[in-house]
């Protein structure tokens, strides 16, 4: 049986041919712009028809929770008389450094709801 000898410069030349082929390789994939890489045309255009399509339908759905959320809303009329209310009346009160008992009596407020005022707009030393 006759056994198979690979010389050193057999070798070479096999690893010098597989270069060159990965060369060829890589200078196609740059020719082509990695096309060869990239899905294909017709791929990409399904999965953005797709993304479209859930896109139409959560505003669709957002559209609706809006239309619900206007229909739900209550709106409050707001106040025409120029007089401040007891509450507004309080505070300033209470930022003038007046007592718990002054401000109740005369704002027509309980003594728990000036004192609240007091502590959260009263004037600090």
């Amino acid at each position: 049986m006759e056994s198979i000898v690979i010389t050193w410069r057999e070798l070479l030349i096999v690893v010098a041919l597989i270069l060159a082929v990965y060369i060829a390789e890589m200078l196609l994939l740059l020719r082509t712009g990695g096309s060869l890489l990239r899905k294909p045309r017709w791929l990409a255009l399904i999965q953005e028809k797709r993304i479209e399509h859930e896109l139409r339908q959560e505003i669709e759905q957002l559209k609706e929770r809006v239309t619900l959320l206007e229909a739900r809303q209550v709106t409050y009329p707001q106040e025409s008389t120029s007089e401040p209310s007891p509450y507004q009346r309080a505070i300033h009160y209470a930022q003038q450094g007046k007592d718990v008992a002054t401000i109740s009596e005369s704002c027509g407020i309980s003594r728990g709801e000036a004192e609240l005022i007091i502590s959260m707009h009263g004037a600090h030393d």
